[in-house]
């Protein structure tokens, strides 16, 4: 039984979303992409995933809070 490329698409898939995987193999996972929708979701799930955590981590704390805790660092480390 041979595989039909999900093996080397799902293998890959990191490297090819990142765009490190040369144009060769960039173009053979695209054409399996469009012809395996189990792998396409796989892609689309980690394309979600790797762009909500970057979302993520560009957010920042409130000021007010942020002024807390700093406050909070001061007043335990004038403590010790």
């Amino acid at each position: 039984m041979t595989d039909c490329g999900c093996e080397k698409a799902r293998r890959d898939l990191e490297e090819y979303l990142r765009n490190e995987v040369c144009k060769t193999e960039h173009a053979d996972i695209t054409e399996h992409l469009s012809h395996c929708p189990a792998c396409r979701d796989e892609a689309l799930v980690a394309t979600t995933l790797t762009e909500v955590v970057a979302r993520a981590c560009k957010e920042t704390a409130p000021e007010e809070l942020r002024d807390q805790v700093l406050a909070r660092l001061r007043a335990v480390q004038a403590a010790h």
